[in-house]
């Protein structure tokens, strides 16, 4: 029986902390065995963030250095650009003429926007059927979304039932899969984990960057014999995520008041330096052979391109443009 296909996009938005890694980026490594997967940056979607070329190839670079990092293996997945696959864009078109204006200013990166007294660019406002297309055109079972990502899911399957009913079946209706809830992980300060806190710990950090980073974790001002609740403790729930083999005990002298922040925090280091070393590993040779990351992303391309070519011509020929 034929794998069912995953398909997700990234934007290429710079370093990717490890809130990121746990919260969205490491279940593509854990979906790899189970479904098809195609697995793209989405630059083209960047553009209504990054409009520096510099940065937005360093950003693409890094987005797939960090997916091959952390154990994608582009046997299993296919890895490719947005921007090199163009029979999306034209998709989007086909759908564009098939999208009432109304349900996209229903939009909530629209509405939003709106609301603030943003600018909004055409970009923004046809997100949603570029979304659309990137999913529909690889006849994508499955996308993996978060909860405020739900609505575009619903975008793209009421676009293609209208394409399907409209010119006959075509398109596969994707399903979205909403991920388990993963714990919460704020940063150094207490807050939630983000780069423009300046309060996160990046996915490549050093052993020394790390040790530093975590022994400025915030904690209260208990002492070390005193009983503390591991659930309310922001070094805790590292733990929960780099110390599972020992989490039990760990939480057990948390209540019984036989561990200081400090020792947590050093058994904390170790642990995540061990989890985070092979990645760090496999991130070097990348770095030191970049040619390695060109190749897999043209492979990715090539294949991608394949199954995108097998829709779109079977599109062109149900609206009547191919003459044949």
């Amino acid at each position: 029986m034929a794998k069912q296909r995953l398909l997700s996009g990234v934007k290429p938005t710079g370093k990717i902390h490890i809130g990121n890694y746990f919260g969205a980026v490491k279940q593509f490594v854990d979906f790899q065995d189970k479904y098809e997967c195609f697995i793209f940056i989405a630059d083209y979607h960047a553009l209504n963030q990054i409009q520096d070329p510099q940065k937005l190839k360093e950003d693409i670079i890094e987005v797939a250095k960090t997916y091959l990092s952390i154990g994608l293996d582009p046997k299993k997945v296919v890895l490719f650009k947005q921007s090199d696959v163009p029979l999306v864009t034209e998709l989007a078109w086909i759908f564009n003429c098939l999208t009432p204006i109304g349900e996209l200013k229903r939009a909530h990166a629209y509405k939003a926007a709106i609301a603030k007294n943003k600018p909004v660019n055409m970009g923004l406002f046809c997100y949603p059927v570029l979304m659309a297309a990137d999913i529909l055109i690889y006849q994508a079972d499955i996308v993996p979304v978060g909860e405020d990502q739900t609505q575009h899911i619903e975008i793209t399957r009421d676009i293609a039932k209208k394409f399907n009913r409209v010119f006959g079946e075509t398109f596969k209706i994707p399903r979205a899969y909403i991920p388990p809830e993963v714990p919460l992980l704020v940063g150094l300060d207490g807050r939630k984990m983000s780069k423009s806190y300046n309060n996160s710990i990046d996915l490549f950090d050093s052993p020394e960057q790390i040790r530093k980073k975590v022994m400025s974790i915030v904690t209260d001002s208990r002492s070390p014999d005193e009983p503390k609740d591991p659930e309310t403790c922001n070094i805790f729930a590292f733990h929960k995520l780099f110390s599972q083999k020992d989490l039990d005990a760990i939480a057990q002298r948390y209540r019984q008041g036989k561990i200081s922040y400090k020792e947590s925090k050093e058994i904390l280091i170790e642990n995540m330096n061990k989890y985070l070393e092979p990645f760090r590993k496999r991130r070097k040779e990348l770095d030191e052979n970049p040619d390695i990351v060109k190749k897999i992303l043209e492979k990715g391309k090539q294949r991608a391109l394949e199954v995108a070519s097998q829709t779109l011509n079977l599109v062109k020929k149900k609206i009547g443009v191919l003459l044949d």
